[in-house]
């Protein structure tokens, strides 16, 4: 009969022994540290190559060894080489405003002006401009944000400028654009399920203007249409994009953000998506069109634009003259005036009743440059 093997009891001297032990045997080099026992890394002075220029928004000198030590902000590379994998300078908005304007000239990314003449036989513009306001509908009684449906009429746009469409299915193409919008977009997006289904009365919840009845397999199959169309390119910057930008700038000596002036230019900028015509200019001239004319309107005896703006957005007040002069006619109905559903959702005092503001005619001598 072999022999059992003693159970051998471990006391917790003999525990301490022989972790002692084990920390003998190990190499120097191989020596562990207690977190606790770890130094601020904050106070840790790197070695820093006298080739190399460094500019420090703060720094202190150590007398005794003359060394520079470094606060915790950013650091930025003037000249001379670096062996830090991190950018040479600090991320600048510039360089953010530099690269939208640049993909936004990207044929990919830009629907034709003129698509409804050269591509498409049975649509208008007067039908694509119900669709979008069918749109609106569907974005507020959704709480889509406003990025959403930019990009859902961008989509539109983009996808009319490939394929001719009938009219019958236009609808479908904006609840499919959207539907993308929003998967791309937004934090929680709607499913499909959502926004039709084969029974009747979900598909009245969301068409309202329309009889047609879409089923989720139609949409579905939209879909997969329009991100082969797009080569899945659904990022391209829109007026609403840029319009952020431009009223960080507008507001840059306010000391509490205008809502107004924030309000303002969303409505002018969904009023410009109504428009066939707007098509012609760039999301970017369109933003900074629109931020001419809200502050216009705010505040009708100073000049809109200044020399901040123009060096920021790289126009002059000339360039918007045109794009201005559209959406102000938009404003005050002389163009798409039978399409109500933007100007009911801005009369609401939540959006400060921005829709219901007056605006005289603008002088010419605005235009001219500053």
């Amino acid at each position: 009969m072999a022999e059992q093997k003693q159970r051998v009891h471990t006391t917790p001297a003999m525990k301490k022994r022989r972790v002692a032990t084990a920390a003998e045997d190990q190499p120097a080099h191989m020596n562990r540290v207690v977190l606790g026992e770890l130094p601020n890394m904050s106070n840790v002075v790197a070695s820093v190559d006298p080739n190399t220029r460094v500019k420090c928004k703060s720094k202190a000198m150590d007398k005794n060894k003359g060394l520079a030590t470094t606060s915790a902000k950013t650091t930025e590379v003037i000249d001379g080489k670096s062996d830090n994998p991190q950018p040479r300078r600090a991320y600048h908005a510039f360089d953010n405003y530099e690269y939208l304007r640049k993909i936004e000239m990207e044929p990919k990314r830009r629907p034709l002006p003129d698509y409804l003449e050269k591509v498409q036989e049975g649509v208008t513009a007067y039908m694509r401009g119900i669709l979008v306001d069918w749109l609106v509908e569907i974005a507020v009684a959704r709480k889509l944000l406003p990025h959403t449906l930019h990009l859902s009429i961008s989509y539109v746009d983009r996808f009319l400028s490939l394929n001719a469409v009938n009219k019958q299915k236009l609808q479908l193409l904006g609840v499919s654009s959207m539907l993308i919008a929003s998967k791309y977009e937004e934090i929680s997006p709607p499913k499909v399920k959502d926004f039709c289904e084969i029974s009747p009365p979900k598909v009245k919840d969301f068409c309202e203007i329309s009889n047609n009845i879409l089923t989720k397999k139609e949409v579905v199959e939209m879909e997969v249409d329009i991100l082969n169309s797009l080569k899945f390119e659904m990022g391209n910057p829109t007026t609403n994009t840029f319009l952020r930008s431009f009223t960080r700038v507008a507001q840059e000596n306010c000391k509490t953000p205008n809502l107004k002036l924030e309000f303002l230019g969303c409505y002018l900028a969904e009023l410009s998506l109504l428009d066939y015509e707007c098509l012609q200019f760039v999301p970017s001239l369109v933003a900074a069109s629109v931020i001419f004319l809200a502050k216009f309107m705010i505040q009708p005896k100073m000049h809109p634009w200044c020399p901040t703006l123009q060096k920021y957005s790289r126009y002059k007040a000339g360039d918007l003259k045109e794009c201005v002069l559209i959406i102000h006619d938009l404003y005050l109905g002389r163009r798409g005036g039978s399409f109500q559903a933007i100007s009911k959702k801005y009369k609401k005092h939540e959006f400060k009743c921005v829709a219901t503001m007056p605006s005289p005619e603008i002088p010419t001598s605005y235009f001219e440059d500053v």
